[in-house]
C-alpha cells in the first residue's frame, strides 16, 4: 500500500526522491527545452520574412506586452500543478484595472503604491472566495470559477456602467510604469522575470510549494501521507487572485484606457501559455518558468501577426491549436513516462 502511493506522487516531480524523481525532472526539463527552441525558430521565420520585427521598439513592444500574460501565468500554475484551474483571472484583472486607476480621479494625489495596495486587495478577496469554494466546499474547481468569472465580470460592469478611465486622468508616474528602461530593457520586464524566479524556486525548493505538485500527482495520496490538502488549494487560489489583482494594475498603466471590457479572453491565453510552456493540464508537473515562456511564445505570435499583418482573430485559433497539442503530448508523456517508471520499479503495487 505505501509503496504504491510513493510511486503515484513521484511523476509530479514530489519530495520523494531517487532515480524515478531524476527521470521524470529530466524529462519535463526537456518538454521547456523544447518550447524555448520552437520560439527561437519562431523568431528566426519571422525575422527572415519581416526584419522589423526584431528591432528595438518591438522587442519593447513585446516584452512589455509579456509582462502581464507571465505574472498571470505564474498564479495560473500554482493552481493548474494542483489539479484545479482559475477560470476567473481574466475578470478579476478587469475589476482590478477599472476600480484602482479609478482612484487617481476619484482621490486626486493617491500615492501610487496605495492604489497597487489596492488592487492586490480586490485580487485577494475574489482568489478567497475562489479557494473557499473549492478548498471547503469540495466543488469543483472548473465549475466554481467559471461561475465567479461571470459574476466578477458582471459586478465590474455594474460598476463601470458606460464609463472608462482615460489616460489624462491618470498621472505620469503611473503611466510611465511600463516605459521605463534600462538598456533598452523594460525595468518591469526585469522586475516581473526576478517575481517568476522567485515564485519557481518556492515551488521546487519550499515543502508547501512543492506539496502542491505531490497534490496534483494524487490528491488522495496526498492526503493519506498527511499534505493539508485543502489549505494548500486555498492558499494557491488566493495567491491566483492576487497576483491577477496587481496585474489588472500593470495593464491600466500600459492601456491606460479602461472601461467593462478589460481583461475579457484573457484566461483562455493564460492557460494556453501555461500549458504550452509545459505545466501539466492534470496536475502534478510544470514550472513558472516554464508557463512564462510559453506566456512569452503566446506574446511573440500576437507580435508576429501584427508585423506580417495577419487578423487578431489569427492569435485565438494557433493558441488554441497550441493548447491542444499541448495536452496531446503531456498526456503522451505520462503514460509514457509511468511506464518506464513501472519498468524500473517491477514490484511496485504488488
Amino acid at each position: 500500500m505505501t509503496t504504491t502511493v510513493t510511486e503515484r506522487r513521484e511523476p509530479a516531480g514530489a519530495p520523494p526522491g531517487g532515480g524515478s524523481r531524476r527521470l521524470t525532472e529530466r524529462v519535463f526539463r526537456i518538454r521547456e527545452s523544447g518550447i524555448i527552441a520552437v520560439l527561437l525558430v519562431f523568431v528566426a521565420v519571422t525575422t527572415s520574412i519581416q526584419p522589423s520585427f526584431l528591432n528595438q521598439q518591438n522587442l519593447q513592444f513585446l516584452l512589455i506586452n509579456t509582462t502581464v500574460y507571465a505574472l498571470l501565468a505564474l498564479g495560473e500554475t500554482m493552481v493548474v500543478v494542483s489539479r484545479n484551474v482559475d477560470l476567473s483571472i481574466g475578470s478579476v484583472l478587469g475589476l482590478s484595472a477599472y476600480v484602482s486607476a479609478g482612484m487617481f480621479g476619484h482621490h486626486p494625489g493617491i500615492p501610487i503604491p496605495v492604489v497597487f495596495l489596492i488592487g492586490l486587495g480586490i485580487g485577494l478577496v475574489c482568489g478567497m472566495a475562489n479557494g473557499l469554494m473549492v478548498a471547503v466546499g469540495r466543488v469543483p474547481s472548473l465549475v466554481v470559477t467559471l461561475a465567479t468569472l461571470y459574476i466578477i465580470r458582471g459586478i465590474d460592469i455594474l460598476i463601470v456602467g458606460g464609463n472608462q478611465v482615460v489616460a489624462q486622468s491618470l498621472p505620469s508616474g503611473f503611466t510611465n510604469i511600463p516605459r521605463a528602461t534600462v538598456l533598452g530593457i523594460p525595468y518591469l520586464a526585469i522586475a516581473i522575470a526576478v517575481v517568476i524566479g522567485i515564485g519557481a524556486y518556492y515551488l521546487r525548493a519550499f515543502r508547501s510549494g512543492r506539496e502542491l505538485y505531490a497534490i496534483g500527482s494524487n490528491p488522495e495520496a496526498a492526503r493519506l501521507a498527511g499534505i493539508p490538502v485543502g489549505q494548500r488549494i486555498f492558499t494557491a487560489f488566493t495567491v491566483s487572485g492576487g497576483i491577477a489583482g496587481v496585474a489588472g494594475v500593470l495593464w491600466a498603466a500600459q492601456y491606460q484606457t479602461i472601461d467593462s471590457t478589460a481583461g475579457t479572453g484573457y484566461e483562455l491565453t493564460v492557460i494556453s501559455a501555461v500549458v504550452v510552456g509545459g505545466v501539466a493540464i492534470f496536475g502534478g508537473s510544470g514550472s513558472a518558468v516554464g508557463a512564462a515562456v510559453g506566456a512569452l511564445l503566446l506574446s511573440s505570435i500576437n507580435s508576429a501577426l501584427n508585423v506580417l499583418g495577419f487578423p487578431q482573430l489569427w492569435l485565438e485559433a494557433i493558441s488554441g491549436f497550441l493548447l491542444l497539442l499541448a495536452i496531446t503530448l503531456d498526456r503522451i508523456i505520462s503514460v509514457r513516462l509511468m511506464t518506464a517508471l513501472r519498468r524500473r520499479s517491477p514490484g511496485v503495487g504488488t
